[in-house]
């Protein structure tokens, strides 16, 4: 088993109305992470937060900056955190 860590990192663009979270939480599950995903007021960026291996969360952040094929990421901020076990 890999070191755990955790993330909350914000995607600002066009990450609402494009299936964002929904490509996100698949991505997440198919990793073995944990947390959640949710649209932050605004209209042009989504908040993720997710515990998991250290290599699942690189790898999840690496979809998070392409997003889905209708999204436009125009920019990523990760804030790397301690697993909090939630």
């Amino acid at each position: 088993m890999g070191k755990e860590a955790g993330f909350l990192a914000v995607a600002r663009g066009q990450v609402q109305g494009v299936f964002f979270r929904y490509f996100v939480l698949r991505n997440a599950r198919s990793l073995g992470l944990k947390g959640y995903v949710r649209n932050l007021p605004g209209g042009r960026s989504v908040e993720v937060v997710a515990e998991g291996e250290q290599e699942g969360l690189e790898e999840l952040l690496g979809h998070l900056d392409q997003g889905p094929s209708g999204a436009d990421v125009q920019g990523l901020d990760v804030r790397w955190t301690e697993p909090s076990g939630r």
